[in-house]
């Protein structure tokens, strides 16, 4: 299994187990053509606090959803230019995907959550500061 994380131009970030579709061209050369993600879920980060003072942690949960979930198909084709950038996931998000797809029953549908009390838990050194963006 190949668990990425794309990016796509919708803006959605989506966690399956991802193979490049190829064929071979008339010389006998392979091209890739696009990907096939299997049982791909739609990943969303949800923050239930408010920040309260400039240096503090805010809690937040990974919500793994299922990527259109009213297909009967579980592995779906992806055209290369829909995907912005395809990365290694954090291993927390890899865990828990990897749990969900051996119930194939808990993707049917249902949402789940990773909950993390810092940024730190996903190997981030601090977060973005607002007065600094361009």
């Amino acid at each position: 299994m190949t668990v990425k994380l794309a990016l796509l131009k919708s803006g959605e970030d989506v966690v399956a187990d991802l193979q490049e579709m190829v064929v071979k061209t008339p010389e006998g050369q392979d091209k890739m053509v696009g990907y096939i993600f299997k049982n791909p879920c739609i990943v969303k980060l949800v923050s239930g606090q408010q920040q309260t003072e400039p240096d503090q942690a805010i809690p937040f949960k990974i919500q793994l959803q299922p990527w259109m979930p009213l297909s009967k198909d579980k592995n779906i084709p992806v055209v290369p230019d829909w995907v912005v950038t395809i990365t290694e996931p954090v291993d927390e998000l890899v865990n828990t995907y990897e749990r969900l797809n051996l119930d194939s029953q808990t993707l049917e549908g249902e949402e789940n959550e990773l909950e993390f009390e810092d940024p730190e838990d996903l190997g981030v050194d601090e977060q973005p500061d607002a007065d600094n963006a361009d």
